[in-house]
C-alpha cells in the first residue's frame, strides 16, 4: 500500500507531499498540477517496470509506454536551476506499507527515493542519488552508484539493477516487494471505442484504455457470486434491467460482449452507450479477481450522470476498505465531494497554484482552517464551488510567509 508521495522540484512542485489513503481524492483548478501527480506516479511505475530514464521519459517502443508529458527538459521545476542554467535536479520519494494492515512505523514500512537531473551535454537524464529503506534498515543509499563491485549504470534506476546483485535472499525479497508495489500502479483513461472491441480469451488484464473488457468480464462471470455483484451494481449504475452477460466467440475465437436484459433485449458492446462502458470498465477494474495495487483515475466523474455518482463512490469506498486495492481520483465534481465518507474526506487534498508564481502546493482539505466544522454545516461540495479551499489555503500560506518575515 502506497502511503505518501513527495515531489521535490518536480514540474510545478517545489517540495510537496501527497498523503495517500485507501481512496484518495485530489481537487484543484485547471492547470494547478493535478496531472503532474499522475506524471510522478507514472515515472515511478516506469522504474518498477525496469525501464531506463530515457525510456521512462521518452517512451518505450513496443511496450505500450507513452512519454511523460514535457520531455526530459520539462520535468524539473522551472525555478530550480543549476549553476550552468540547466534545470536543476528533481526528486521523488514514495512511502509504502508492504504488509497488509500493518501499522505506521512497523518493519513493513518502506521508503524509496530517487533524484535525477538533466545532463549539460546530450540532454538526457542521469541519477544523482537513490536510496531504499525498509523498516529501520538502509537497504542501499545514494553511495550505491560509487560501489565499484556493483558497477551500476546511472541512466537506469538502481532498484532493478540492485535486485539482480542482492547479497542475500532477504535483501532480494525486500527489493522485490518494493518493485512489486510501484509496479502495481494502473492509470485508467477509458476510451469507449477500445472497450467495444472483441479480444482473444488469453488477454485477461484490463488495459489502461479499457481494452480487453469482454475477456475480463467473462473471467469475473466465471464466479457466480462475482457475476451477481457485477449485475447488481450495473443495474444500480445504469437504467438497464440487466439479467445476464453473454460472451459469444466469433470465427477467429475472439470474445464479444453482449448484455442481456430481463425483457429479452440484447445490447452488444458496439451499440452500448459510452457511459455504460465506462461504468463497466470501473466495475471490471474494482471487481477483478486479481486486482492491482493502486488505480489512478483522472476526472473520475467524466461521462457519469450526477445521480449515479453516489453509487460509484460507494462502490470505491467499499472495495478500498478491504485494503486489496487503492484508488486515487482527480475530480471537478462538487457532488462527489459532498458524498464521500469520513475516511475519504481525511484523504482528500487540494492542489493550489500560488498567486504570481507557477508553483503549486498540496494540502489535506481536512487540515484547512475550520474545514471539518464547515463540512458539516455547509457541505464540502458547496465550499469547493465557492472557492473556499483555494482561499483558505492561500490565507494559510500567507500567514506562514508573514510569520517567517516577522521573525
Amino acid at each position: 500500500m502506497i502511503t505518501s508521495l513527495r515531489l521535490k522540484d518536480f514540474k510545478n512542485f517545489a517540495d510537496e507531499t501527497l498523503h495517500v489513503g485507501p481512496f484518495t481524492v485530489i481537487v484543484g483548478a485547471n492547470a494547478s498540477g493535478k496531472s503532474n501527480i499522475r506524471d510522478a506516479f507514472r515515472f515511478l511505475h516506469g522504474i518498477g517496470r525496469g525501464y531506463t530514464l530515457a525510456e521512462i521519459v521518452d517512451g518505450k517502443y513496443g511496450a505500450d509506454w507513452k512519454p511523460i508529458r514535457g520531455s526530459a527538459s520539462g520535468i524539473a521545476r522551472f525555478g530550480a536551476r543549476a549553476p550552468n542554467r540547466k534545470p536543476g535536479p528533481f526528486a521523488l520519494e514514495v512511502g509504502m506499507r508492504l504488509g497488509r494492515g500493518g501499522k505506521t512505523g512497523s518493519k513493513d514500512d518502506a521508503s524509496y527515493r530517487i533524484q535525477a537531473r538533466l545532463e549539460a551535454s546530450g540532454g538526457g537524464l542521469s541519477i544523482v542519488d537513490e536510496s531504499l529503506r525498509t523498516g529501520s534498515e538502509e537497504v542501499y543509499t545514494e553511495n550505491v552508484f560509487h560501489d565499484r563491485q556493483m558497477q551500476l549504470n546511472r541512466t537506469q534506476p538502481a532498484l532493478h539493477q540492485f535486485l539482480h546483485r542482492a547479497p542475500n535472499f532477504d535483501t532480494f525479497e525486500k527489493v522485490r516487494r518494493v518493485i512489486d508495489e510501484i509496479n502495481r500502479v494502473r492509470f485508467f483513461d477509458f476510451i469507449p471505442d477500445r472497450m467495444r472491441e472483441p479480444h482473444s480469451p488469453s488477454l485477461e488484464a484490463l488495459g489502461d484504455s479499457g481494452e480487453y473488457l469482454p475477456v475480463v468480464l467473462q473471467k469475473i462471470c466465471d464466479d457466480p457470486k462475482r457475476e451477481s455483484v457485477l449485475i447488481d451494481w450495473l443495474r444500480e449504475l445504469t437504467p438497464m434491467d440487466v439479467k445476464d452477460f453473454d460472451f459469444p466467440p466469433d470465427p477467429s475465437d475472439k470474445v464479444h460482449l453482449v448484455i442481456r436484459e430481463e425483457n429479452g433485449m440484447k445490447v452488444r458492446a458496439d451499440s452500448a452507450s459510452d457511459g455504460t462502458l465506462r461504468f463497466l470498465g470501473m466495475l471490471a477494474a474494482l471487481l477483478d479477481t486479481n486486482p492491482g495495487g493502486l488505480y489512478f483515475f483522472e476526472e473520475i466523474e467524466s461521462g457519469l450522470h450526477p445521480s449515479r455518482l453516489n453509487l460509484l463512490v460507494d462502490l470505491i469506498e467499499r472495495q478500498t476498505a478491504k485494503r486489496k486495492v487503492q484508488v486515487i481520483a482527480t475530480t471537478h465534481s462538487p457532488d462527489l465531494l459532498s458524498i464521500v465518507n469520513d475516511e475519504t474526506f481525511e484523504n482528500t487534498s487540494v492542489i493550489c497554484r500560488l498567486e504570481h508564481t507557477n508553483e503549486a502546493v498540496i494540502r489535506p482539505v481536512a487540515d484547512l482552517y475550520n474545514a471539518k466544522e464547515l463540512r458539516k454545516t455547509q457541505g464540502l461540495g458547496r465550499l469547493f464551488v465557492g472557492g473556499w479551499m483555494e482561499t483558505a489555503l492561500a490565507f494559510t500560506e500567507g500567514d506562514e510567509d508573514g510569520e517567517e518575515g516577522s521573525g
